[in-house]
């Protein structure tokens, strides 16, 4: 997987104040709102709001650090720091389950730095408003460069017969954008862990062993407490 300079040279300070491109809606994006500043503080970004009626009503807060990683010891933090937040600004009517989790390889992609990553990977894209008389595109990322309305990706779809086509897709005018588990994918996840637990490993203070996908579920709001069961939600939370 390719990365751009501008990803290796962002500091800390302005890779946790990138804003997201594609937003949560409904009551998604008021508690996403809410979220937002509290991880910041923790040093971890926000990626995705999602609320289900799984076991009763669960919402699902997608997190992960500026360099795309996530700890079990990250989770455990942010599930901590944004009960007792949400609790006070009551984001829910009714009981229901907080679950903290990482990305995962499949990942939605929500800033421009995501889609930087992904150059050369396989994604899933639908947009708020067609393009060439469609709305669903799935194609390899080949590059992302700035547009007259911000950001946009140049996808390569493949047609039937061999032949490529490639879109230019406006970033702000997605409506939702995901990456799609492949063999390649999966390689260049498992070579991103490994660097980013060398570079742990360098840091002064205890390492903690990144992962790819991290998952902790706490309840609130009169839900007992439930641990994640082995058969609970596939490996991405969903």
């Amino acid at each position: 997987m390719v990365e751009s300079p501008s990803l290796q040279a962002a500091s800390v300070p302005e890779a946790l104040d990138e804003p997201r491109l594609i937003e949560d809606a409904g009551p998604a994006m008021r508690i996403g709102r809410i979220a937002a500043p509290v991880l910041r503080d923790l040093g971890l970004r926000l990626v995705r709001v999602k609320i289900s009626a799984s076991a009763g009503a669960t919402v699902q807060v997608m997190v992960e650090r500026p360099d795309g990683t996530m700890t079990i010891d990250d989770c455990q933090r942010a599930s901590e720091a944004l009960s007792p937040v949400f609790d006070a600004e009551d984001i829910m009517t009714q009981a229901y389950r907080l679950e903290l989790s990482s990305p995962g390889i499949d990942r939605p992609l929500v800033r421009r730095t995501d889609f930087e990553r992904a150059t050369g990977h396989e994604a899933k894209i639908e947009m708020a408003a067609p393009v060439d008389g469609r709305k669903r595109f799935r194609g390899r990322i080949k590059s992302v460069a700035a547009g007259p309305d911000g950001p946009a990706v140049r996808l390569v779809v493949v047609a039937d017969d061999g032949s490529e086509t490639a879109f230019d897709l406006p970033v702000a005018a997605m409506g939702d954008a995901r990456l799609v588990l492949t063999d390649h994918l999966i390689r260049a996840a498992l070579r991103r862990e490994k660097a980013a637990l060398k570079e742990a490993r360098r840091r002064p203070g205890p390492a903690h062993k990144p992962k790819a996908n991290v998952q902790r579920r706490t309840a609130t709001r009169g839900a007992a407490e439930t641990p994640l069961g082995p058969d609970e939600g596939d490996n991405n939370g969903r």
